[in-house]
C-alpha cells in the first residue's frame, strides 16, 4: 500500500488524530517545538498555506496568528473532521487537493508550510512538492519544511511502535526499519530529507536556503523565495 493510500484510507481522521494523543511525552515536546518554530515566523498581516493539513492539528494554533489560514489534504475524512474542529473560524480555509497540484496562483501566499516530515510521508516526487510550494508563495516570502533530525531516531522509531501496536498503522518490519527509514509489514514505508539531499532538490530553484536544527528533533528547510 502505497503511503497515499494509507493517509487517505486507512489512516486519517480520527486514527491519525489517535496516533498524535498516543505518542510518547519527548514526542510530544517535539511536536510542539515544530509549531511554536513556526508561529514566530507568523505575522498578523499573514495568509499562510499549510501542505497536509489532515485534521487540522496544526491549523487550530496557525489561525489564531495569522490574517488567512488555507488548509490542503488528499483525505477526505481527515478534511472533514478538521472542519468540525475549525468550525466557527471564520479565517480558515479547507481544500481536498494535491500538494504537487496546486490550485492556487502563482505568488499568492506570504508562507507555506510543509511539517511533520512531509516531504517524505506524502510520497510524491520531492522536487515537484518544493516546486509548487514555491511557486504559490510571494516574493520575498517563505517556505518551510521540516523532517526528522538524525538525534531523534529512537524517539521516533519508539513513537511508531505505539502506533503499530495500537493498531493505527501495519506491524513494524524491524528487518528493514533502520537508517531513519521505517517499514511496515503491510506496506507503508518512510524516510526523511537530511540536509544535503534538500540542498540538492532546491539548488537550480530561485531561492535562498537556510537550515535549522530545533529541540534535537526536528530539521527545518527555510526557503526564501526570491
Amino acid at each position: 500500500m502505497e503511503n497515499k493510500s494509507y493517509y487517505s484510507d486507512k489512516l486519517s481522521a480520527e486514527k491519525l488524530r489517535q496516533c498524535y494523543q498516543i505518542a510518547p511525552l519527548r514526542v510530544k515536546q517535539y511536536f510542539n517545538a515544530e509549531i511554536q518554530y513556526v508561529l514566530d515566523k507568523i505575522k498578523p498581516s499573514d495568509i499562510i498555506l499549510e501542505l497536509g493539513c489532515g485534521y487540522g492539528r496544526v491549523l487550530q494554533k496557525l489561525y489564531k496568528k495569522a490574517k488567512k489560514v488555507v488548509g490542503i489534504d488528499i483525505s477526505k475524512s481527515s478534511l472533514e473532521l478538521a472542519k468540525k474542529l475549525l468550525k466557527g473560524n471564520l479565517n480558515c480555509q479547507l481544500f481536498q487537493m494535491s500538494a504537487i497540484n496546486l490550485e492556487f496562483p502563482n505568488n499568492f501566499f506570504d508562507i507555506v508550510i510543509c511539517i511533520q516530515n512531509g516531504i517524505s510521508a506524502f510520497n510524491v516526487d520531492k522536487e515537484d512538492l518544493i516546486r509548487e510550494a514555491v511557486r504559490v508563495t510571494k516574493k520575498r516570502g517563505l517556505v518551510l519544511f521540516s523532517a526528522y533530525s538524525d538525534k531523534f531516531w529512537e524517539e521516533r522509531l519508539k513513537w511508531f511502535i505505539f502506533q503499530s501496536e495500537a493498531g493505527l498503522i501495519g506491524e513494524i518490519n524491524l528487518t528493514e526499519t533502520r537508517n531513519g527509514i521505517i517499514v511496515t509489514k503491510d506496506g507503508f514505508k518512510v524516510g526523511t530529507v537530511g540536509p544535503i539531499e534538500f540542498a540538492s532538490l532546491t539548488s537550480e530553484l530561485p531561492v535562498k536556503l537556510n537550515i535549522k536544527e530545533v529541540d534535537r528533533s526536528t530539521v527545518f528547510y527555510e526557503i526564501l523565495v526570491s
